[in-house]
C-alpha cells in the first residue's frame, strides 16, 4: 500500500513565532478594570497605551508613552472625566494623540492627549457625545473618513457622530432587537457588520439605515459573538456551538446561506476577541481568561482559514491591546505586537518572521493605512466613498548596525533606508534581530570585486580624475562588495534549506 506524501502549503508566515518582551521592558502595578464587560480593555496607537483601570466614584483609564516600563506609580495620572465606569477605548485611525472613551455613564467623549503624555489628571474632554440613553460599550472610528465615529449601546441602537463638531448624524434605532455584540467597518467605510443577542449577522448601509443582509443563526450557542470585516469584503465571525464550543467561521457576503470555512477549538468559556492585519491577512484570536494566542492566515484556497500556531503562557489574559502596523519594529520583522493585560501588568508580546537578513523586508510589508485620511466627514456624509491612503514602512526603517557598517558609512542613503524624521519604534525587548553572517566563501566574491582605486587625483594622458569622481566609485564598489555577499550567504542557506527539504521528501528525516 502506498501512501501519497501531502503537498505542504507555501506561506511566509508559516514560521511567525510569538515572544513575550522581558519583565524590565513590562508595565507592573497596573490596576487593570474588573468591569464585566467582553472588550479588550486596552488600546495601543504608536505613541501610547490605553488602559482601562479600577477607579473609585467614576471611570478611568491610563494613558502612558509607548516606551514606558517599569513600575506605574499609584499617583500616575489618568483621563478620569467619566461619571461611571469605562467600557470601550478606541485610538483615532487618523491621529495618534486623539482616544475616544465610552462609559457607562451613557456618553462617549472624545480626549486629545499632549505629546509628552499627562503631567495632571485629564477631566475635561475636548467633545461629549451624548444620544445614547443606556450604557455605551462599543466604539469604531471610521476607516477613511476625518472624525467619524461610531457608537453602540445598550439600548441597541447605533449613532454614527462627526466628531469635528459633535454632531449625531446618522441613527440606526431600529436594526436591532436585543444587544448589540460588534461593529466592525468594511475597508472603505461604506458598510458595517454587527452581531447581535438574536445570533444573527447583519450587514448595514449606516447611512441610508437599511440592513443590506442578514444571516440568521451564525453561531448556534447563546454566549456572546464577535465579527469583523476582512479587507476583500468577507467576514469572519467568532462564537460558540449548541454544545458550548468555540467556534471561527468565514462568510462570504455575496452569499449567506452557508460558511465558507467553520473550526471548532474547544470548550472554553471565554469570549473570543478578534484582531484582524489586513496587511497580512492574519487573525489574531485573543480569549478573556484564557492562556494563549491563536493566530491563523486567510486566503483563497480551501479550507480559507488555515491555523498557524499558538501562543501560550501561564498566566490569563485579561484584554488585549493590538498596535497599529506603523509602530512595529521592522528591523526585527515584526509583523504584529500584543500587549497582553495580566491582573497588575502589562506584557508586549512580538510576532515575528524569522529571517535573516538585515534588509528591510518589503514581501512582510505592503503599503499600509496611513495617518492621512481619504475622506473629510462632510464628503463621507455626501456619500463618497474611498479606499484608506497608504504609506510604506521602509520610509521608518533604520538599518542595524552590521558588518558592513564600516564600509557603508560615507554612502548616501538610498529611498528604502531612509530612516525619516519619525521616532523608531522601541526595541521588542528580547527578540533577536536577525542577521546574515557571511561565510569563508564570501573572500572569493571580495577577491573578484576591483578594489577601489586611491583617493588621490591620477593623470591618465592630458585629463585629470576630479577627487570627488573616485569617491563615488569607491562607494559604489564597497556597495557592491557588500550586497554580493549579501545575496551569496542567502545562497548558501537556500541550498541547505533544500537538501533539508530533499532529506524530508526521501523519508531520511
Amino acid at each position: 500500500m502506498s501512501f501519497r506524501r501531502g503537498v505542504v502549503r507555501q506561506s511566509k508566515f508559516r514560521h511567525v513565532f510569538a515572544q513575550a518582551w522581558k519583565a524590565e521592558h513590562c508595565i507592573d502595578d497596573v490596576r487593570v478594570s474588573r468591569v464585566t464587560w467582553d472588550s479588550p480593555l486596552c488600546a495601543v496607537s504608536p505613541k501610547f497605551i490605553a488602559v482601562i483601570i479600577e477607579a473609585g466614584g467614576g471611570g478611568a483609564f491610563l494613558v502612558v508613552p509607548i516606551s514606558k516600563s517599569g513600575r506605574i506609580d499609584q499617583s500616575c495620572p489618568t483621563v478620569c472625566g467619566h461619571a461611571a465606569p469605562v467600557l470601550d477605548i478606541q485610538w483615532s485611525l487618523h491621529d495618534d494623540s486623539i482616544i475616544a472613551s465610552a462609559s457607562e455613564d451613557c456618553t462617549v467623549k472624545v480626549w486629545q492627549i499632549p505629546d509628552g503624555g499627562l503631567t495632571s489628571p485629564m477631566t475635561e474632554a475636548i467633545v461629549t457625545l451624548e444620544g445614547h440613553s443606556k450604557r455605551v460599550g462599543i466604539l469604531a472610528w471610521h476607516p477613511t473618513a476625518f472624525n467619524i465615529l461610531l457608537t453602540a449601546g445598550c439600548d441597541n441602537v447605533i449613532c454614527v457622530w462627526n466628531v469635528g463638531t459633535g454632531e449625531l448624524v446618522y441613527q440606526l434605532s431600529d436594526a436591532h432587537p436585543d444587544l448589540i455584540y460588534s461593529v466592525s467597518w468594511n475597508k472603505d467605510g461604506s458598510a458595517v457588520c454587527t452581531v447581535c443577542k438574536d445570533k444573527a449577522l447583519r450587514v448595514i448601509d449606516p447611512r441610508r439605515g437599511t440592513v443590506l443582509k442578514v444571516r440568521e443563526k451564525v453561531h448556534d450557542g447563546t454566549r456572546p459573538m464577535r465579527a469583523v470585516f476582512l479587507a476583500d469584503g468577507k467576514i469572519l465571525t467568532t462564537g460558540f456551538s449548541r454544545m458550548s464550543e468555540r467556534q471561527l467561521a468565514l462568510w462570504d457576503t455575496k452569499d449567506l446561506s452557508e460558511p465558507m470555512a467553520v473550526q471548532e477549538m474547544d470548550t472554553s468559556n471565554g469570549v473570543l476577541l478578534p484582531f484582524y492585519d489586513p496587511d497580512t491577512n492574519m487573525v489574531y484570536l485573543c480569549g478573556k481568561g484564557d492562556c494563549t494566542i491563536r493566530y491563523f492566515e486567510v486566503t483563497d484556497e480551501s479550507p480559507y482559514v488555515h491555523f498557524l500556531s499558538l501562543y501560550s503562557s501561564k498566566e490569563p489574559q485579561r484584554g488585549a491591546g493590538f498596535l497599529s502596523k506603523r509602530g512595529v519594529d521592522v528591523n526585527k520583522c515584526e509583523i504584529a505586537r500584543f500587549y497582553k493585560l495580566h491582573e497588575r501588568k502589562v506584557e508586549p508580546i512580538s510576532m515575528t518572521v524569522p529571517r535573516k537578513s538585515d534588509l528591510f523586508q518589503g514581501d512582510l510589508y505592503p503599503d499600509t493605512a496611513s495617518l492621512e485620511p481619504a475622506l473629510l466627514a462632510d464628503e463621507w456624509i455626501a456619500g463618497q466613498d474611498a479606499p484608506p491612503l497608504l504609506v510604506s514602512l521602509s520610509g521608518g526603517y533604520t538599518a542595524p548596525p552590521s558588518k558592513h557598517r564600516d564600509t557603508l558609512r560615507g554612502k548616501p542613503k538610498l529611498a528604502s533606508q531612509d530612516s525619516g524624521t519619525g521616532a523608531t519604534p522601541p526595541s521588542a525587548g528580547n527578540v533577536a534581530a536577525p542577521s546574515c553572517t557571511p561565510t569563508s566563501a564570501t573572500k572569493e566574491i571580495e577577491e573578484e570585486v576591483p578594489q577601489p582605486r586611491s583617493a588621490a587625483r591620477e593623470t591618465d594622458g592630458n585629463t585629470e580624475r576630479p577627487k570627488r569622481e573616485d569617491d563615488v566609485l569607491n562607494e559604489l564598489l564597497a556597495e557592491m562588495k557588500a550586497l554580493r555577499a549579501v545575496v551569496l550567504a542567502q545562497s548558501q542557506r537556500i541550498e541547505l534549506l533544500e537538501r533539508q527539504l530533499a532529506r524530508i521528501e526521501d523519508g531520511d528525516v
